[in-house]
């Protein structure tokens, strides 16, 4: 499908939305009207959270055709929602509205394909219940520590895949954060306040537009500061969807779970919090640490990294 994010909706609107379907009619698998939405407040408010998602979709995957969407991109999206511990209410809004773009992808690609897809983002479920059952807070991070990162890294397939890699678990940016590096946003060395040792810093901007400085190792930094004197270019630049996938194929080689990107940024938190501690600094004062380093605020948040 072609056109902007807004017309690209209002043309899945079109196929899944009858204002005169009946409650009996939208229920019955027989008949045409089954799964519409009948409720302009509904189909709305569906259609944000549509407009949302493929904004996202846009920006961090460089999808610009909604057809191509698929779980991973739900479970990205969805994610990367529930981190910000939205209200139930809206938590549970984000996987109907999710459910019914199901729905109405599937119905449009029926109307307009001869080899019509079946979508299925039944991964929303799982992760609004994970939510849910650990007070909204994303439990699907829960078990998204990766055991041994640097074999997952050291099958990376390119260079720049296990540098932002490293700079992920070093730091622990989000992949927004760093999957566009200009050579400005590097800012010389400091000593680390928690270890006393020297470190490289990087400036992120990252979603919300929260700016921050995170922590690299001399070799990491060096090797960032290194690919700019060596291309000559003003920028680093990964496509997300590429890495993502180099991610999956890395962790099939090394015998582990695939957790995405997030999944070093999580296993920052567990080791941060670890170092925090061994520098004599309390459990609570970790905890608020390795908030603020992740550019969260309560130090509650932390908390459900560590599970």
């Amino acid at each position: 499908m072609r056109g902007s994010v807004y017309h690209q909706t209002a043309n899945l609107v079109k196929v899944i939305f009858v204002e005169s379907a009946k409650k009996e009619e939208r229920n019955d698998p027989e008949h045409p009207h089954y799964e519409y939405v009948s409720s302009y407040n509904t189909m709305d408010s569906y259609r944000r959270v549509w407009n949302n998602f493929f904004n996202y979709l846009r920006e961090h995957w460089k999808l610009k055709n909604c057809e191509l969407i698929t779980e991973d991109h739900v479970r990205a999206y969805f994610e990367y929602k529930i981190e910000y511990y939205p209200s139930e209410e809206y938590a549970k809004k984000i996987s109907s509205a999710l459910g019914k773009l199901q729905t109405a992808l599937t119905k449009y690609s029926k109307l307009n394909s001869a080899e019509p897809i079946i979508y299925n983002f039944n991964i929303r479920q799982s992760i609004l219940d994970n939510a849910r059952d650990h007070n909204l807070v994303a439990n699907n991070y829960k078990n998204r520590t990766y055991y041994k990162p640097y074999a997952i890294i050291d099958n990376l397939s390119t260079t720049e895949h296990k540098l932002v890699a490293n700079i992920q678990l070093e730091g622990g940016a989000r992949v927004e954060g760093v999957g566009l590096i200009k050579k400005e946003q590097l800012h010389g060395y400091i000593i680390d306040y928690v270890s006393q040792e020297k470190k490289g810093v990087l400036e992120t901007k990252e979603k919300g537009g929260k700016i921050g400085d995170i922590l690299l190792s001399p070799a990491i930094y060096q090797e960032l500061k290194n690919y700019f004197v060596k291309t000559k270019k003003a920028f680093f630049r990964i496509d997300y969807q590429q890495y993502n996938n180099a991610i999956k194929i890395a962790c099939l080689e090394s015998g582990q779970k695939h957790m995405g990107s997030h999944g070093f940024r999580w296993t920052f938190a567990q080791n941060r919090v670890r170092e925090y501690q061994s520098n004599g600094y309390s459990y609570e004062q970790a905890l608020q640490g390795v908030s603020w380093e992740m550019k969260h605020f309560r130090a509650s948040i932390t908390e459900h990294y560590l599970g």
